[in-house]
C-alpha cells in the first residue's frame, strides 16, 4: 500500500472511530500488518477476540452461523474497522470473518489495547465512545429489519391450494415449497434437523438444477425463457437467499425424493416470480417437468451430497490447518523442554516436550493428506444416470454435457462415472470417505487424551502442561477446574465414530440398482464433517494456544526416573543395566549414584552419557 493510499485509510478509521487522524495514527502504531489469502478466515464465530483493526487493501466478509446455515452480515471494505468489539469487552466474536479474495488488515492485539489503554486513557475512551455508537447504530438498524421482516410475514400469510397424485393441499402463499415436500414435513417429522442445516447441501442442489437446466437448453429440451428463470433462482440460492424454505427432515424415506422435490419446488416457485406468475402456476413452470427435467431423484441426489461433502471438507481442511499450525508453534515453543516419555504408562525414555507436540501437529498433517486423497473419488459423479443409469429420458448427450455443465458452474472438476449403472447404486466412496472421517476423529482423540493425562492434577497427576482455565469445574469441589475443551472434542470423535459405523451399514444397505438409505449417509458425513470442523476451530483457540509448560516438573521426572538407565544400556548390557533399575526401584536411590557406587563407569563418563539433551536425538556411543 502506498503512503497516500495509507494515509487515506488512517483518515477513513478515523472518521469510523470519532477521532483525529492523528489520535488515530497514534494508536495505529501500536498493530502490526497481516496478509489474508483469499477465502482465509480472519476469526471464526465463538472465539475469543484476540485484536481490534481496520482494513488496508480487499474486501471482509462478515457471517454469522457455525451449524451450517451461514448468513452474510455485511461486506466490509478498506478504512473499515473490524472486530472493535475488542475495545469494549472480552466476549467472543458473535460473527466469523474471512477474506474474500484476498486482503491486508492492521491489527492491534488486546494485550497492546490494554496498554494504551493505560498510557493514553483520553484518546483511547474517545475512540471507545465512538466504537460503541457504531455498533448501537448496527443493532438498530438489524432490530428494525426483524420487525420489518416479521410484520411482512404476518401480512403476507394467505394461502394457496396444489394438488399431486395423492390430491390437493393448502399451503402458506407465503412459502416457496409445494406439496410435495409440505408431505414430506409431516412424514418425516423426526430429528428436527432440517435441510436448511446444511447450507452446502443447498448449494450443491442449486449448482446440480443449474447446469441441467443449462445442458436441457443446449440440447433443444428446455426453452431459453424457462432455463434463464431456473438458473436465476439457482444463483440466488447460492447467495443465500431462500434457504429458510428447504425445510424437509434429513431423515425421510425415498432414497432422498422430498430432498430433491423440496429443491425442484422452491426453485420453481421462485422461477415463477421472475417470469410474473404468482407461485403455484406450474403451467409455466413445473418442478418436475422442468427443473428436474432428464433428472431422477437417483442422479441428481447422490450427485449433490458429493458435492456438498468436498464443500463442508474443504472447511474442515481449513480449520484443520490452523490446528495444526497451533500444534507446531508448540512444538517451536517447547523445543527445549526436556521430559520424560512413556509406553505403556511407563516411564520409557527421555524427549522434549517439543518432539510430542510436533508429532501432533503430523498426526493432523496426515489425517489431511487422507482427508484430501478420499475426496477425489467423490468428484466421480452419476449425473445422466437418471433412474438406474441407463440414462432414460434424458437426450443424447446429456450425460457428458451436463457433467460440463457442472463444471463450469461449480467451480469443482467433476468427472462422469464410467459406468453409470454402478454408480447410481454402489456407495463405496461414501464408506470410505466416512472411514477417513473417522482416521482423523481417531487422530484428534488421541491428541485430546494425552493433552488431558498431561495436565492431570495439578498437585496428583503428571501437571506437566497447564491448559487455559475455561470454567469452574464442579458444584462440590471448590477450585477444581476440568479440561472441558479436550474433553468436548473426544466427545464429538467418538459420534463420527459412530457415524462411520452407520455409513458402512447404510452403504452395505444398496440392493439392486438403489441405495434407498443415502439420506441418512448424507447426514452423517454432512453433520460429521460440521462438528469436526468446529470442534477444531475450538480446540485450537480455546485450548492449544494457551498451553504452558511446566518446566520443573517435566526435568524432575527426567532427573528421578529409572528410564535413564536405558542410555546405559549399550555400554553396560542388558543384565547390569536391568539390575542397576531394580536396585534403584528397591531402595529408592537413582541411577546414576548406583553406577558410581559399583564403579562401572566414572563421573565423567556418566555426566556425558546421561545428560538427557544427548538422549532425544540419535548419536554415536563413546567407548568405555
Amino acid at each position: 500500500m502506498s503512503p497516500q493510499n495509507l494515509k487515506l485509510v488512517l483518515q477513513e478509521a478515523a472518521y469510523s472511530a470519532g477521532i483525529s487522524p492523528e489520535d488515530m495514527r497514534n494508536f495505529f502504531a501500536q498493530g502490526q500488518k497481516k496478509v489474508y489469502a483469499a477465502e482465509e478466515w480472519l476469526f471464526h464465530e465463538s472465539t475469543p477476540r484476540q485484536w481490534a483493526g481496520t482494513i488496508l487493501e480487499g474486501e471482509v466478509i462478515i457471517t454469522r452461523g457455525l451449524h451450517g446455515t451461514r448468513r452474510q452480515v455485511a461486506i466490509l471494505g478498506p478504512g473499515a474497522l473490524i472486530s472493535e468489539s475488542a475495545l469494549i469487552d472480552d466476549t467472543a466474536h458473535s460473527t466469523g470473518a474471512f477474506a474474500r479474495h484476498g486482503a491486508v488488515v492492521w491489527q492491534i492485539s488486546t494485550d497492546k489495547i490494554e496498554a494504551f489503554r493505560k498510557e493514553k486513557p483520553e484518546i483511547f475512551f474517545r475512540i471507545v465512545a465512538r466504537t460503541s455508537r457504531r455498533i448501537s447504530e448496527r443493532l438498530r438498524v438489524v432490530s428494525e429489519q426483524l420487525a420489518g421482516v416479521k410484520s411482512l410475514v404476518e401480512l403476507t400469510q394467505g394461502v394457496r391450494i396444489e394438488h399431486d397424485s395423492l390430491g390437493e393441499r393448502e399451503l402458506p402463499e407465503s412459502v416457496y415449497y409445494g406439496v410435495q415436500t409440505q408431505r414430506a414435513v409431516e412424514n418425516f417429522s423426526i430429528s428436527g434437523v432440517r435441510l436448511n442445516n446444511f447450507q452446502h447441501m443447498i448449494e450443491a442442489l442449486a449448482f446440480v438444477k443449474k447446469a441441467a437446466a443449462q445442458a436441457n437448453h443446449a440440447l433443444g429440451v428446455m426453452d431459453k425463457e424457462k432455463m434463464q428463470a431456473i438458473c436465476q433462482a439457482c444463483d440466488e440460492l447460492l447467495a443465500g437467499k431462500l434457504h429458510d424454505h428447504f425445510v424437509v427432515d434429513m431423515f425421510q424415506g425415498g432414497a432422498g425424493t422430498s430432498t430433491n422435490m423440496n429443491a425442484n419446488e422452491v426453485i420453481a416457485n421462485r422461477g415463477l416470480e421472475i417470469l410474473g406468475h404468482a407461485k403455484g402456476q406450474y403451467e409455466h413452470l413445473h418442478p418436475n417437468d422442468h427443473v428436474n427435467c432428464s433428472q431422477s431423484t437417483n442422479d441428481a441426489y447422490p450427485t449433490a451430497i458429493k458435492l456438498a461433502v468436498i464443500l463442508s471438507l474443504k472447511e474442515l481442511l481449513g480449520a484443520m490447518k490452523g490446528l495444526k499450525a497451533a500444534l507446531a508453534a508448540k512444538g517451536r515453543e517447547f523445543v527445549d523442554v526436556l521430559k520424560m516419555g512413556r509406553t505403556e504408562n511407563q516411564d520409557a525414555v527421555p524427549m522434549t516436550l517439543g518432539q510430542e507436540f510436533s508429532a501432533y501437529a503430523e498426526m493432523i498433517d496426515s489425517a489431511m493428506d487422507a482427508l484430501k486423497r478420499n475426496s477425489e473419488e467423490f468428484l466421480l459423479i452419476n449425473m445422466g444416470a437418471t433412474a438406474i443409469g441407463t440414462g432414460l429420458n434424458s437426450p443424447p448427450g446429456y450425460a457428458d454435457l451436463v457433467t460440463k455443465k457442472l463444471r463450469e458452474v461449480s467451480g469443482l472438476p467433476v468427472q462422469k462415472a464410467d459406468n453409470l449403472v454402478e454408480a447410481t447404486q454402489d456407495c463405496g466412496a461414501f464408506a470410505q470417505m466416512s472411514g477417513t472421517l473417522k482416521r482423523a476423529a481417531v487422530q484428534i482423540s488421541k491428541i485430546c487424551n494425552d493433552l488431558r493425562w498431561l495436565s492431570s492434577g495439578p498437585r496428583c497427576g503428571l501437571n506437566e502442561i497447564n491448559l487455559p482455565p475455561m470454567q469452574p469445574g464442579s458444584s462440590i469441589m471448590p477450585g477444581k477446574v476440568n479440561p472441558v475443551m479436550p474433553e468436548l472434542v473426544n466427545q464429538i470423535c467418538y459420534q463420527i465414530i459412530g457415524y462411520d459405523a452407520v455409513v458402512s451399514m447404510a452403504a452395505e444397505a444398496s440392493e439392486l440398482e438403489l441405495n434407498m438409505a443415502e439420506p441418512v449417509m448424507a447426514y452423517d458425513l454432512l453433520h460429521g464433517l460440521m462438528i469436526l470442523k468446529n470442534a477444531c476451530i475450538t480446540l485450537t483457540s480455546r485450548c492449544i494456544n494457551g498451553i504452558t509448560a511446566n518446566r520443573d516438573v517435566c526435568r524432575g521426572y527426567v532427573e528421578r526416573s529409572i528410564g535413564l538407565v536405558t542410555a546405559l544400556n549399550p555400554v553396560l548390557g542388558y543384565e547390569r543395566s536391568a539390575s542397576i533399575a531394580k536396585e534403584a526401584l528397591k531402595t529408592g536411590g537413582n541411577v546414576y549414584d548406583l553406577v558410581l557406587e559399583k564403579g562401572w563407569l566414572s563421573k565423567e563418563q556418566l555426566d556425558e552419557m546421561l545428560k538427557p539433551e544427548n538422549m532425544t536425538d540419535p548419536r554415536q556411543i563413546p567407548e568405555t
